[in-house]
């Protein structure tokens, strides 16, 4: 084709013309909008259907074969390179960019249609993005030799995939939210459009078209980022029924906390925490069996917990001197120290002198402590993907069981023997596999229906006679009918969760949706 009008001839040497380095930036600037929404769309999917690395792998594979078939439309666009460039940009800032809104209401309004709306807009963004590159290629190749526009246009599109892979988890979601980070790369997009428009306004035939169109999808898209926090609301509203009255992302998870008729509940990524009407339940069961049954713990560690209502049991015990929280996200100890409503809850726990708060994960944590505690209460949220079932391992159990006094307990929440039969049993059997006794128990808290815990030891453990005051659920006669199990949740044999195989997320994921489908 010819050169652009009213553009000096190819510069002999090295200097790169203007339109070149226009084209390349819009290079770097496209493959960081397309990984940004293969991100997206992967996060959203491991939110939603859960087991990160099935997701993660499935919508990755999905948009590289999209890309692909892209690649090969391409040698179909023969004339108006730019025309068709253009409007490619506007048509992935328009469908990228409002690729988590759209999924976010749609797992809201209409969750039956979710995985359809992903798979379809992962497909549909990867083809137009699989057309972008080459067609920037081949309007370079007017004027750039072919040795140095592969390795330009190569350099540019890994260099902007580098940029968002490092800022899409450390600043984007947890400054802006998917929602908002979708926008705003949308937006992007489309003012490479815009520039587009202007660099090629001597060839584009339909200028004035073009322009309305350029004109129209940033005013959506701009609108649609104003009202982003409108659009958040509508569909969490509508997924968490109850008025939300905090919400907030960080890289590790989307912290919700809901208010209604039965007080605040605490969602992490969709997936309820704990409700205020029935926690001390679930918090006595899970800290005073092993705690009473001790005698005399001293030094007591909680892995996960950032909520500080499992620390409010342990603190009940005026022979503890010194609790250590090991909690990877910063997020949720800040809400629940800093929130009057929360800290109410907790009791102040989380501002307690004998408290020591670490923010780390528990798994790295416990390969580099040194510490030896009398009592370890694990209380992670349930293996709904790989990097939550890396904590259920017999590799984590091993690194638990070397923290662990000799006279010590650690005590495990362990889902539901009832609904998730097979995973509760896998986790006693990994607990054993690395030596430890278990003594597996299970109490009713009505927002989970039968939950389990298994105490983990060296040696024996036997029901307290005598429990602290002032509890609410738990008597000393009331814990050993805790550990007796009738046929429906009584033992079947299990394989042992190893950091190689992860049964137990598979296991899981097939065991709770038989009742989440």
């Amino acid at each position: 084709m010819a050169a652009v009008p009213g553009e000096a001839p190819p510069a002999a040497a090295t200097s790169p013309r203007p339109l070149e380095v226009a084209l390349l930036a819009s290079v770097f600037v496209v493959a960081a909008c397309g990984l940004v929404y293969e991100l997206a769309a992967g996060a959203l999917a491991s939110y939603v259907l859960g087991d990160s690395v099935l997701q993660f792998s499935t919508v990755i594979g999905t948009y590289l074969f999209a890309m692909g078939v892209g690649s090969w439309l391409s040698r179909f666009f023969e004339r108006q390179l730019p025309a068709h460039f253009l409007r490619i940009e506007l048509l992935v800032a328009l469908i990228g960019g409002g690729l988590p809104a759209l999924l976010f209401l749609a797992h809201a309004w209409q969750p039956g249609a979710f995985r359809v709306l992903l798979y379809g807009m992962v497909l549909l963004v990867g083809m137009l993005v699989g057309l972008e590159i080459p067609l920037v290629m081949r309007i370079l190749k007017r004027d750039v030799a072919l040795k140095e526009l592969v390795s330009q246009v190569l350099t540019f599109d890994y260099l902007g995939a580098l940029a968002v892979s490092v800022a899409f988890p450390l600043l984007l979601v947890p400054q802006l939210g998917l929602i908002r980070t979708g926008l705003l790369f949308g937006l992007m997009n489309a003012l490479i459009a815009v520039w587009a428009l202007w660099l090629f306004r001597h060839e584009l035939r339909r200028f004035g078209a073009h322009a309305v169109a350029c004109f129209l999808t940033v005013g959506v898209l701009g609108a649609a980022f104003a009202g982003s926090q409108q659009i958040t609301s509508l569909a969490e509203d509508k997924f968490y029924q109850d008025r939300i009255v905090l919400a907030e992302s960080s890289p590790w998870q989307r912290i919700v906390l809901t208010q209604g008729r039965g007080g605040l509940r605490l969602f992490l990524n969709g997936n309820l925490q704990f409700a205020q009407s029935d926690e001390y339940r679930y918090h006595e069961a899970l800290v005073h069996p092993a705690m009473a049954g001790h005698g005399a713990p001293r030094k007591v560690a909680v892995l996960g917990g950032g909520d500080g209502l499992a620390v409010r049991e342990i603190l009940r015990y005026p022979d503890v001197e010194s609790v250590t929280l090991v909690e990877l996200d910063p997020n949720m100890t800040r809400i629940f120290a800093a929130d009057p409503a929360l800290a109410a809850l907790n009791a102040g726990a989380l501002k307690s002198p004998k408290l020591r708060i670490v923010h780390a994960d528990a798994f790295k944590w416990l390969l580099e402590t040194a510490e030896i505690y009398d009592v370890i209460v694990v209380d992670f949220p349930d293996p709904t993907n790989f990097s939550i079932g890396k904590l259920y391992t017999n590799a984590f159990y091993a690194l638990l069981e070397q923290r662990l006094a000799a006279s010590g307990y650690a005590v495990v929440q362990t889902t539901s023997p009832l609904v998730a039969r097979q995973s509760f049993w896998t986790v006693a059997t990994t607990i054993e596999s690395v030596g430890l006794r278990t003594y597996p128990y299970h109490a009713n808290v009505p927002s989970f229906g039968e939950w389990g815990f298994i105490i983990a030891s060296r040696r024996p453990w036997q029901p307290p006679a005598a429990l602290p005051g002032g509890l609410r659920f738990l008597t000393p006669a009331g814990v050993p009918p805790l550990f007796q199990f009738p046929n429906d949740m009584a033992r079947v044999p299990a394989e042992v969760n190893r950091l190689a195989n992860q049964v137990l997320v598979t296991t899981y994921e097939r065991e709770w949706g038989k009742v989440h489908p």
